[in-house]
């Protein structure tokens, strides 16, 4: 089942973004960029809010959002056709505004949209990037203020987002987060950086998921003990086109960048409406003449290399068209 998507709204962000940002000199950004990554990358939980001025939010949504609102797309993309369609969303920690703009494509369904963000210059520029937007939910959306602490009341909602999030809260924190947001939605996504340490998080945080009763919706294909062990961890990766101010800003060359992520889908159900895919992708296919070679995750929790060959012509085909982070079988 194809999801029913909104229309393509990274050309209005990025419109949006030009608006915002045309007047703030990228030589003035250049330098909060530089610090902003070494925050971000240091691995240390941040002990006051990352972003603290207008520049830092410009220079954040500048670098990190559309990044940002492709891998969201990405993932809820994936979720749309197997967790019930969400009349309201609830982001925490939404910086911009990345999580709603991605979900406003995914669900025309939605109808309310609540960002909670502790810093107030991202809270600013988040609205007013969503003022413009061709979308009514992003328009109307409310931009809360919101530090999380080890006792959060969340309000009930359909769908909670919290991206690139949990890596900024202390361990007590975050426990209590995830839990809080078993609590208060029917479908929980996170997502992480796809490094071994967001990886790390994702699966904490799947396992709080599992034990306050909730259904593992993706990537997953069950709700068993993950099967990537060692040094290596489970991530997808999505394609995001480089503004020209993007390749200013990151001293960048290509017109291009793989962002990489971990994520965890997971819903209430209740009503046996939950579905999930028969087996995912979890690497990019290996392909050779005649034969294409895919790493599976099997719904029994084990991880298959699934050769293909040319003489199985139907499922061949498809097999070509498969790409990483795709379900497997398809149908």
């Amino acid at each position: 089942m194809v999801p029913d998507l909104s229309p393509d709204l990274s050309g209005a962000l990025g419109a949006a973004l030009d608006d915002a940002l045309d007047r703030v000199p990228a030589a003035r950004l250049a330098p909060v960029v530089d610090r902003l990554i070494r925050d971000y990358r240091s691995g240390t939980v941040p002990t006051a809010p990352i972003l603290r001025t207008d520049d830092d939010a410009a220079a954040y949504a500048a670098y990190r959002m559309p990044a940002t609102h492709a891998a969201v797309v990405d993932v809820l993309e994936r979720a749309a056709a197997r967790v019930p369609e969400p009349v309201s969303l609830l982001d925490l920690g939404g910086g911009t505004g990345a999580a709603v703009w991605a979900a406003a494509q995914v669900w025309p369904s939605l109808e309310r949209a609540t960002v909670l963000e502790a810093a107030a210059p991202a809270r600013a520029l988040g609205r007013r990037l969503a003022g413009g937007a061709p979308s009514a939910l992003l328009r109307g959306a409310r931009w809360e203020a919101a530090v999380l602490g080890t006792a959060p009341a969340l309000p009930d909602t359909d769908l909670l987002t919290a991206c690139y999030l949990l890596g900024e809260l202390p361990v007590p924190v975050r426990d209590a987060v995830v839990d809080a947001a078993a609590r208060a939605a029917r479908v929980v996504v996170l997502v992480e950086p796809g490094t071994p340490a967001g990886h790390a998080r994702i699966l904490d945080a799947r396992a709080r998921l599992l034990a306050a009763g909730l259904t593992v919706a993706a990537p997953c294909p069950h709700d068993g003990a993950c099967p990537v062990t060692g040094d290596d961890w489970c991530h997808f990766a999505v394609r995001v086109g480089r503004s020209s101010r993007h390749r200013v800003l990151k001293a960048g060359s290509l017109g291009h960048e793989d962002e990489k992520f971990s994520y965890v889908v997971a819903a209430r159900d209740d009503d046996g409406t939950v579905g999930r895919a028969p087996g995912r992708v979890i690497r990019h296919p290996h392909t050779r003449k005649g034969l294409v070679t895919l790493r599976v995750c099997e719904a029994d929790g084990t991880l298959r290399d699934t050769p293909v060959p040319r003489s199985r012509k139907e499922l061949f085909r498809h097999a070509r068209d498969t790409a990483w982070g795709d379900a497997w079988p398809p149908g």
